[in-house]
């Protein structure tokens, strides 16, 4: 009998191990490293936002969270390390609406799904994005920057800085009925040395890429994609102010997991993502950028996601992007 109580008592605390491991993986490892991917270089908008969101971030989860950039074109080898990795808590990832909604279509053949891969956490910010153009550009609306182009052979050439910008700049002429000639550039901040130099006559920037620029008058705004006007570029109207009917594109940024963690580590992840997203630092940093913060659920966020990829599938299908 005693025998027996004791392989009984055995059992029943290797049950007890058991559940307790169970438990651990469900809620991430605390003490352990936390890697946060950011899919562009040090420095760039994502990689301030990402870092903004550390502290708090590290305090709630009880784990550091560390910074991994890696930058590549449109963001690709940084979703696809984020996508191999393990569901435990123990990645994150930075995507946008370039990396995650645009690549889904842009590219024939992509490493990874933006859907089946990823489990939404929560979109941290969204922000419009300013039809810029050089100076010598005449009038200040979105019909003047197309009168303009009509009248130069093969349009204007407008400064790419991403994916997300071509594919709204290409919505946007595409509805206007103006040609433009896309000219590639690695980022924002090159884009927007073209457009002052005069070497690109416009570009689409983020009201932050773009504010120093228009306050010297190197740049003039033709409008904004968002339907709302921007927090920090108020005197910029929206493109749908100015008649053009249904348009709203924005760029945004959201925290992702690999793709199905246990349903307790997305619940606390999330939980500390939009306490970080809500501390004052963070927020007026934010709203500084130009930014509208979000923090919204993981179902919200990925609805819009869902929303964006078929969005920008038609875009880009449309209007004739070329695949890569």
């Amino acid at each position: 009998m005693t025998r027996h109580r004791s392989v009984g008592g055995r059992l029943l605390l290797f049950a007890a191990v058991l559940a307790s491991v169970s438990v651990a993986q469900a809620q991430g490892t605390p003490g352990r490293p936390i890697r946060l991917i950011v899919t562009s270089a040090p420095g760039g908008p994502a990689d301030v936002q990402g870092r903004l969101l550390v502290p708090k971030m590290t305090e709630m989860l009880g784990s550091t969270v560390v910074v991994d950039n890696r930058p590549s074109s449109n963001g690709v080898v940084g979703m696809e390390i984020a996508a191999r990795a393990a569901p435990d808590g123990l990645t994150l990832v930075i995507g946008n609406s370039g990396t995650v909604a645009i690549n889904a279509t842009l590219y024939a053949s992509l490493a990874y799904d933006p859907e089946r891969d990823f489990t939404p956490i929560t979109q941290m910010s969204t922000t419009g994005m300013i039809v810029a153009g050089h100076p010598r550009i005449p009038g200040n609306t979105i019909q003047d920057l197309a009168a303009y182009a009509k009248t130069r052979k093969g349009g204007l050439n407008i400064a790419i800085p991403g994916s997300t910008g071509e594919a709204a700049g290409d919505a946007l002429w595409r509805q206007l009925g103006v040609r433009m000639t896309n000219v590639h550039y690695k980022g924002s901040a090159p884009s927007e040395r073209a457009v002052v130099a005069g070497e690109a006559d416009g570009s689409l920037l983020t009201p932050l890429a773009s504010a120093a620029h228009l306050k010297t008058g190197q740049m003039k705004a033709f409008g904004i994609t968002s339907a709302e006007r921007s927090p920090v570029r108020p005197e910029v109207p929206s493109l749908i102010e100015q008649g053009i009917t249904g348009y709203d594109i924005q760029f945004w940024r959201g925290l992702l997991a690999p793709a199905k963690p246990p349903p307790a580590i997305v619940a606390r992840t999330h939980k500390a993502a939009v306490e970080a997203l809500n501390s004052p630092e963070v927020r007026d940093r934010f709203r500084q950028f130009g930014l509208v913060l979000v923090g919204n659920t993981p179902a919200e966020f990925r609805t819009i996601v869902q929303r964006d990829i078929a969005k920008f599938r038609k875009i880009i299908i449309e209007s004739g992007m070329p695949r890569l």
